[in-house]
């Protein structure tokens, strides 16, 4: 609980109208949870304005309102916030309200189309393993220390987040890890917090459903990197040929890391095979568990934070060596009898799902089959869909369009879209099964010894979701089970 007054400061704000003096139970952006003496941000958002559940929120016992317009009623017992931005003002009294936690943590967000969760989520396992308290906020799970808490978003909304890592901070850590969305940034969720470190993966074509435009992707990413303050680090890819772009404005020591152009910080790739990779770093030379370019340049921007939190170079090439991919990225499993090899990952982008299939075709010996499930999720961003077959059928030696999260789309018109990408001469190679647990079937089915099976789009999730529905779905076990019903 805390006096409106100290919460508001450092706001710039238009009127107030009302008692400033009160007391404050709980911040609240969400109508439904309002109860007696919290605070109400009525926040424009692309569906639904908050400002119409006003009347409600005062029924249930709020005691004060953010808001942009103020209502035609005004009621005697309510004070009455008025601000520019809502949603802006709803970041900086999160981080007042809970004593801006972030700026006694080494915070460090991760953005970019792909690598965000691997790169995250094997920092806080390092700084676990060395004995420190550390917080992960991640799309697949929130962590403090070892304690799992559920994650719905890549980025939570800023008072979730700002309560977060004041748990974190009472908890005693010391590091956080987080992974920073696009949609986070241009929704100004991360507004107020006190990053230590940014890093910049790669950007390629995706949540054009939100962005609209790819400049506008770009510069959501950016968003984040121009207001990091001069006493933080930024470290971008600078392979990626926007990795750069990120760096223009910001008030960050700039750093870079690359695969292929000189950098700060830089490997070169000795081997490369399903067993892991080794890699030179600077007279260095290390072996690493986890497979494939991609991460490389994961690893190698681990390597590299793990340098500016401090770490000495044989201390954090020993912590990145052993190393193991997170849930659901290039994750292998090997069938018992015929020495199939399946890779779960979530590969759901055009470059992740390249990526991947360049990988395996680097590291096979080209005598096996390479027979890829893929599908595009529903009411997301339709231009990628096309792109995902192509690249599918153009790298793969069988391809088995099926469904991912149709969500509110018809499965049969989310597929239809995607054989449009086909070029005539790989339409042989392609067949479309709908139901996705009997397209795994008919894949292993198809699979011969040696030869590798992708299943691309899911990795990590537990669910498929349909018509608002999320019904269990495990890529990883029904790809188990249908192994072991090869051996019946």
């Amino acid at each position: 609980m805390k006096k409106l007054n100290d919460i508001l400061e450092g706001v710039q704000i238009i009127k107030i109208i009302g008692n400033i003096e009160m007391s404050i139970k709980a911040l609240q952006i969400d109508s439904r949870e309002i109860t007696s003496g919290d605070l109400f941000f009525a926040i424009k958002g692309n569906a639904v304005d908050g400002h119409v559940f006003i009347p409600k929120v005062i029924e249930q016992g709020a005691a004060a309102i953010v808001c942009e317009d103020l209502p035609l009623f005004l009621h005697p017992d309510i004070t009455y916030v008025v601000v520019s931005d809502a949603r802006k003002t709803s970041a900086l009294l999160a981080a007042n309200f809970f004593n801006h936690p972030s700026r006694h943590l080494q915070l460090i967000g991760v953005t970019g189309t792909n690598g965000k969760t691997s790169i995250a989520t094997l920092l806080h396992q390092i700084y676990i393993q060395k004995g420190y308290n550390a917080g992960l906020l991640s799309t697949i799970v929130n962590k403090i220390n070892n304690e799992e808490l559920e994650s719905t978003h890549t980025t939570p909304d800023p008072i979730s987040i700002n309560e977060l890592l004041s748990s974190m901070l009472d908890a005693g850590c010391e590091y956080v890890f987080m992974e920073v969305s696009s949609h986070a940034a241009d929704q100004d969720r991360i507004l107020g917090l006190d990053f230590k470190g940014a890093i910049f993966t790669n950007i390629t074509h995706d949540h054009l459903d939100y962005h609209k435009t790819f400049q506008d992707y770009i510069y959501a990413k950016k968003k984040f990197f121009d207001q990091l303050s001069s006493n933080a680090f930024a470290i971008t890819n600078i392979d990626d040929k926007r990795g750069e772009v990120m760096l223009q404005n910001t008030k960050a020591t700039k750093y870079t890391y690359a695969l292929k152009t000189l950098a700060d910080f830089r490997f070169k790739i000795l081997e490369n095979a399903f067993s892991g990779l080794v890699v030179q770093c600077e007279h260095t030379e290390v072996h690493l568990q986890m497979v494939g370019r991609f991460n490389a340049y994961n690893l190698l921007a681990i390597y590299a934070t793990c340098i500016l939190l401090g770490m000495e170079k044989e201390e954090a090439l020993s912590a990145i060596s052993t190393l193991k991919g997170a849930e659901g990225r290039f994750d292998c499993q090997l069938s018992p009898e015929k020495k199939i090899i399946g890779i779960v990952d979530y590969a759901h982008t055009p470059d992740a799902l390249k990526n991947v299939l360049d990988t395996i075709n680097e590291i096979r010996t080209h005598n096996e089959q390479i027979i890829t499930i893929v599908g595009c999720g529903g009411n997301r961003d339709k231009a990628k869909r096309s792109e995902m077959a192509h690249i599918a059928s153009e790298l793969s030696t069988k391809v088995i369009l099926t469904s991912d999260n149709p969500r509110n789309e018809v499965p049969e018109e989310i597929i239809k879209e995607m054989k449009v990408g086909v070029a005539a001469h790989n339409f042989n190679k392609v067949m479309s099964v709908t139901d996705r647990r009997e397209a795994i079937r008919i894949a292993c089915n198809l699979a011969k010894e040696s030869d590798i099976i992708l299943l691309a789009g899911k990795g990590h999730e537990k669910y498929q979701e349909i018509n608002n529905i999320k019904y269990p779905f495990d890529d990883k076990a029904i790809l188990q089970e249908s192994f072991k019903e090869l051996n019946k």
